[in-house]
């Protein structure tokens, strides 16, 4: 099986891993300890979430400051807008932040997350029976 796992920096372990619970990510203590957490999505999406110093160990390069510049986008496609808005709620409850509003492209509609250490996620949910069939 192929699987995706989506390494991030945190300033807060614990605060993040409540964050991302919160989220809707779950925790796998076989991977977890006092250094990383790994939070999943499904069967084959994870997030390890680390303290600076674990991260550290595995970089080549100086640590992004994702507070002040975007390192990356990361996007959880949901199965509706209703998911999507609990979501975001659930998150935005927890402290996160929405530095954009809801965007609605006809066939998707997103909205912007971003956690404590400034991580941007994008939620979204896609209905391909609206995809436009024709390309202007």
């Amino acid at each position: 099986m192929k699987q995706v796992f989506i390494n991030l920096v945190v300033t807060d372990l614990a605060k993040s891993m409540a964050f991302y619970t919160a989220m809707g990510f779950t925790n796998n203590p076989q991977f977890s300890d006092d250094t990383a957490k790994c939070m999943v999505w499904s069967d084959s999406i994870f997030v390890m979430i680390m303290t600076h110093e674990k991260f550290s160990g595995f970089a080549s390069k100086p640590l992004a400051d994702t507070k002040n510049g975007l390192a990356a986008l990361y996007s959880l496609s949901v199965e509706s807008v209703d998911k999507m808005n609990e979501i975001m709620g659930n998150a935005l409850a927890a402290g996160g932040t929405e530095p954009i509003g809801i965007r609605d492209y006809g066939f998707m509609q997103q909205r912007t997350l971003e956690d404590f250490d400034g991580h941007t996620w994008e939620v979204f949910f896609m209905d391909m029976s609206k995809f436009p069939t024709e390309q202007a």
